[in-house]
């Protein structure tokens, strides 16, 4: 199978134009402009808002003209990540896909299908003037990634339709009709600069080979985090050993579960094979605890040259106990939809940042306010006890689900009559866009749906091929069947 070969031929065709713009999360310019040439190419109305959202109208195609207007909604920012052996940069170049048998994917970076392939199934609908839709909007945000920032500056009357299309969804044959909210807590601990003993040898400790994933939709995997487990490691020879911590730098993303993680540490040479040989019974214990979910999970020590400074013992002791104490994973499940995780927080990331600062984000999901509230609240006392500066954004407000939604009615028939099986109809743990939409457009009736996707957020990132027509096929038939003006 050969990339020009890929049906529907309209949504790949777009698909690898957009994987050519470069648009990682809040440096959309490139994929706005694309945008708004489409707009103009094709005669279409096109606006774009101050921070860069942008909605391209089409008319109903003719008897259609009596029909409910749908917004069809994207986002065009895409999740950077690569593995550390591959070149490449995300501002400037290509993302390059292959096929591996039903499964599209790129070269060792994230694919950007989430949410690409929502964009290009707009922009396909667009400019194919052969299918059937009453009014149309398409609105493309921008920052959902890290920050959700397109929808949170959406402004009241950007947008005129009745029902909305969230075409960010993963897993093809299910509706989703409600999302987790969510809100960042970041912590930071100043430290003082110490010199490092003569006569101590230094080495680099790597985790590394975890699947990582999505920290809404893949959180109940129990996927190991290396943020957690490196910290492990640290915390066990800093009892042990007179250890000097001299780096350590661990995830990327709020929204993604940490994959790799190293330390640089200073031990007294006479200990040097000691730790080694500690290392590699850690290693044996820990992969066995994760051996189903993390197979591929390694723990490598390497001699590192000498580092001449280190983080203070104080500071680096403060450091370790919370990351240790700090909770990752499912807090809660939903007690009132089965299997729907309610409540859990993210150990994101790790960094050293100018000014002999230690920056630590975290990520806390739940479809019920005050429980998101709460695990907020737990993880930022655990900072504030080790002594460190704690803020949260401002966070975002989940979708609760309406059952009796007009559009899911329609949805699910046409499913049903298209492929004789009922489609799910769930709720999602991850967050969308669509929470904020009903802030600002509180009578949407809304749905969010999409093909088939697995490992967002990594490297392993793949979207199955077959169901991207399934998909197609029943987004256009929803469109064909759109509810009458009342």
């Amino acid at each position: 199978m050969k990339n020009e070969d890929l049906k529907p031929q309209g949504v790949f065709h777009y698909f690898a134009e957009i994987c050519k713009v470069p648009r990682p999360s809040k440096k959309e310019e490139k994929i706005i402009a694309y945008l708004q040439a489409f707009g103009k190419k094709h005669n279409l109305e096109t606006l774009t808002d101050e921070v860069g959202n942008v909605l391209i109208k089409k008319a109903a195609t003719p008897g259609m003209e009596n029909r409910k207007t749908i917004v069809l909604q994207s986002h065009v920012d895409m999740v950077c990540e690569k593995n550390n052996d591959v070149q490449h940069d995300f501002l400037n170049d290509p993302i390059e896909t292959e096929i591996d048998g039903e499964w599209l994917k790129a070269k060792g970076t994230t694919l950007g299908a989430d949410n690409g392939i929502g964009v290009a199934t707009e922009l396909a609908i667009l400019a194919d003037d052969t299918i059937a839709h009453g009014p149309l909007e398409c609105l493309f945000t921008i920052d959902e990634e890290t920050g959700l920032t397109g929808a949170f500056a959406l402004k009241e009357g950007f947008m005129n339709g009745d029902i909305l299309l969230n075409l960010d969804s993963e897993d093809e044959g299910e509706l989703f009709i409600g999302c987790a909210g969510g809100i960042d807590t970041v912590a930071q601990f100043a430290y003082q600069e110490v010199d490092v003993p003569a006569g101590y040898f230094c080495c680099k400790v790597q985790v590394k080979g975890l699947k990582g994933g999505h920290s809404g939709g893949d959180i109940h995997l129990g996927r190991g985090n290396a943020n957690k487990i490196l910290n492990r490691f640290l915390s066990q020879t800093l009892k042990k050993y007179d250890m000097y911590l001299c780096e350590i730098d661990g995830g990327n993303l709020r929204n993604a579960i940490a994959r790799e993680a190293h330390a640089v540490i200073a031990l007294p040479e006479a200990d040097k094979h000691a730790v080694r040989a500690d290392l590699n019974i850690f290693a044996a214990e820990v992969q066995a605890e994760y051996n189903v979910t993390d197979p591929d999970l390694q723990l490598l020590m390497e001699s590192e040259a000498p580092r001449a400074k280190a983080i203070d013992k104080d500071t680096t002791k403060r450091l370790l106990q919370a990351i240790y104490a700090v909770p990752h994973g499912v807090y809660a499940m939903s007690q009132d939809i089965p299997g729907l995780v309610e409540t859990s927080t993210n150990m994101a990331s790790v960094k050293m940042k100018p000014g002999n600062i230690i920056r630590i984000e975290t990520s806390q999901r739940s479809s019920t306010a005050s429980s998101k509230r709460d695990m907020n609240t737990m993880v930022r006392t655990v900072f504030e006890m080790a002594g460190a500066e704690v803020s949260s954004g401002e966070g975002y407000p989940g979708w609760k689900p309406n059952p009796h939604s007009e559009i899911l009615e329609i949805a699910t028939a046409s499913y049903k009559r298209l492929f004789g099986v009922d489609a799910k109809v769930k709720a999602i743990h991850a967050g969308l866009e669509c929470g904020l939409f009903l802030d600002k457009y509180p009578t949407l009736d809304m749905i969010s749906f999409g093909p088939t996707l697995q490992g967002v957020h990594s490297p392993d990132e793949r979207m199955l091929i077959p169901t991207v027509q399934k998909f197609w096929d029943h987004l256009l038939d929803i469109l064909k069947n759109a509810p009458v003006k009342k």
